[in-house]
């Protein structure tokens, strides 16, 4: 059980979305929603506020009569709930409703605990509203999304529950879930904010960080493949460059390759007199810079994603609800704190930062697969008969075209406003549609990171050096062996790939759960 009042971690985040831990409601968070709720009925009276008596967005100067103020909000959650395109996943829609929980639990929207009771409920049932992809331009929040939500708060709509998709009426019946009846703004706040791109964005974050995992674990496998030389990672060379993520990475490189039999010392075979009598050697003194400079381009990474988790935690800790209802200081605050900017740049940095890591992952699978290249393996890794079998040659055309993909993908939505709602909302954040794409990015870059893992285990195994890996590297060789065992023939690996992707997304490395050491030992 994890206790939810108005602050969560990421992991905490992540535990209750991935591992379905149950949450609990924090009681001081309750009585503090009551409070900022009793005074916002109070305070409302006789009083014209924006959202309560007052039409929405450009509609705002018409006022609505004392008996129509509770239609106002039932009719503002209907008409918003207009998605279309594909069904967000469960994971993802559970992220989006703890996200708007969070915000709702700080105290400051005026709504009744009835409204955060709800989405409790739903999220310990696992039972996740049919919310759309498509709808929410991130500015007045994400409205139409975070409409869907309302939409089965309130009992209406459709949600998946027990693996089906069914009337939210028969699931509430079903599990004893009593509908929400709006008091006062429960449809406004529950629909103005940025939960939906917040949810979305920290899942990203969650998948972000595996991934930066296993793109260290193949950068330091194929560095052993090839018997690359120890110093481009070496403490050393990396602390005269002040940045904390190139030194993180060098770090886990390091810790990844402690021990291993490959790696060669550049001092023991380049700076001994004895091995350099040689005027042309043919091994390379420097490695091409898909090995050599992993520190270089995966750090910036590092910092990226660290520093979107900052902000993106800051969000979901956040009241992004507009107006605000401030019954310490006995007033409220109009203004836009429902502004996805926050959130979409950083969703803009991160899959920009990603599509980079696929596109190293897919460097240094093409200098595996090509043998005028590497001058080790035989082409496409092939263990086969050359020009009978194909090896890894089918699936470096997935690889390319995916990483071709992440690269378009990558135009950022941060700077493509367009102005709507009769022109009230004219600056936009496109904040959904950013960390959606972000996702995207995340997805394809697992799938070039898998065949790339494919293609490493080949290359072991041709090499017959699995017994000289590093401790760490030979268990994920293990681990994924299991799932692809060793190939000659020709047969297909699509089902053997996805396998692959599934277990990079459900599985840290253990090594790197811990934070690594950027001191020398």
């Amino acid at each position: 059980m994890i206790h939810v009042g108005g602050s969560l971690s990421l992991n905490s985040f992540s535990d209750i979305i991935l591992k379905n831990k149950k949450i609990e409601l924090d009681s001081a968070a309750l009585e503090r929603m009551l409070v900022n709720h009793r005074f916002l009925q109070h305070f409302s009276d006789q009083k014209l506020i924006y959202g309560i008596n007052t039409g929405f967005g450009p509609m705002a100067q018409y006022k609505v009569s004392q008996e129509n103020v509770l239609q106002l909000q039932y009719n503002l959650i209907r008409s918003h709930s207009s998605g279309s395109g594909e069904l967000l996943p469960a994971d993802t829609v559970k992220a989006l409703m703890l996200a708007r929980l969070n915000s709702l639990i700080q105290g400051y929207s005026g709504v009744h605990t009835d409204t955060v009771k709800v989405i409790q409920a739903l999220i310990n049932n696992n039972i996740t509203p049919c919310i759309f992809e498509h709808g929410g331009v991130g500015a007045s929040g994400d409205l139409v999304q975070l409409a869907h939500l309302a939409l089965v708060l309130i009992g209406e709509g459709e949600v998946i529950a027990d693996g089906e998709r069914q009337p939210t009426a028969e699931v509430f019946k079903r599990y004893g879930i009593t509908p929400l009846k709006v008091h006062i703004r429960e449809g406004l706040a529950l629909i103005n904010g940025t939960s939906a791109m917040t949810g979305i964005g920290l899942l990203n974050l969650v998948y972000a960080k595996r991934l930066l995992q296993y793109a260290v674990i193949l950068s330091a496998m194929t560095n052993e493949v090839v018997e690359a030389y120890d110093d481009h990672f070496s403490y050393e060379l990396n602390v005269v460059k002040r940045h904390a993520g190139q030194n993180k990475v060098a770090a886990m490189l390091r810790k990844a390759l402690q021990g291993s039999g490959m790696i060669r010392s550049r001092s023991e075979h380049l700076y001994n007199p004895e091995n350099i009598k040689h005027d042309v050697f043919e091994d390379k003194v420097q490695e091409y810079y898909s090995l050599r400079c992993v520190t270089q381009v995966l750090g910036p990474i590092f910092d990226t994603i660290a520093y979107a988790e900052n902000v993106v935690v800051n969000e979901l800790n956040s009241v992004n609800d507009n107006p605000v209802i401030d019954h310490d200081n006995h007033n409220i605050f109009h203004g836009g704190n429902f502004h996805g900017d926050y959130v979409s740049l950083e969703m803009d940095k991160l899959k920009t930062a990603i599509t980079k890591l696929s596109m190293l992952s897919e460097r240094q699978l093409n200098y595996l697969l090509n043998n005028k290249l590497n001058e080790k393996f035989p082409p496409f890794v092939n263990l086969g008969v050359l020009g009978l079998n194909f090896g890894m040659q089918g699936m470096q055309f997935t690889a390319t075209s995916t990483v071709a993909e992440n690269q378009t993908l990558s135009f950022p939505m941060y700077v493509h406003s367009i102005p709507n709602n009769n022109d009230n909302q004219d600056i936009v954040s496109m904040g959904c549609n950013a960390a959606l794409i972000t996702k995207k990015v995340i997805e394809n870059s697992f799938e070039v990171l898998a065949i790339q893992m494919i293609t490493v285990l080949q290359a072991v195994d041709y090499a017959e050096c699995a017994d000289k890996l590093s401790p760490i590297t030979r268990e994920v060789y293990s681990n994924i062996r299991k799932i692809v065992p060793r190939f000659v023939e020709d047969k297909p690996r699509y089902e053997q790939l996805k396998q692959v992707k599934n277990y990079f997304r459900e599985h840290e490395i253990p090594a790197f759960s811990t934070s690594p050491e950027t001191t020398p030992a």
